[in-house]
């Protein structure tokens, strides 16, 4: 239970702080945690791929925390036509 408590926290922080970087604000509770998440995940795919691995909370958010940029920028460069 306190795994999923943790993981929401560090979703929720890495989306906000992913979208304040990005786009200058928020994306509003459940859209930072939403970002926080799949970020997470594209991040440790991607660092996983370059034979990186952070450890630990500060490593787990410094992991979603460029995903979430990734993402982000991504749909900024795909979502403009």
């Amino acid at each position: 239970m306190m795994s999923v408590v943790l993981l929401l926290i560090l979703g929720g922080l890495a989306g906000w702080l992913a979208a304040t970087l990005v786009r200058g604000r928020g994306l509003g509770v459940w859209g930072n945690i939403g970002v926080g998440i799949v970020g997470a995940v594209l991040g440790a795919t991607l660092l996983g791929q370059m034979g990186v691995r952070l450890m630990g909370p500060f490593g787990q958010l410094v992991t979603a925390l460029i995903g979430a940029v990734l993402l982000l920028w991504l749909a900024r460069l795909f979502g403009r036509k």
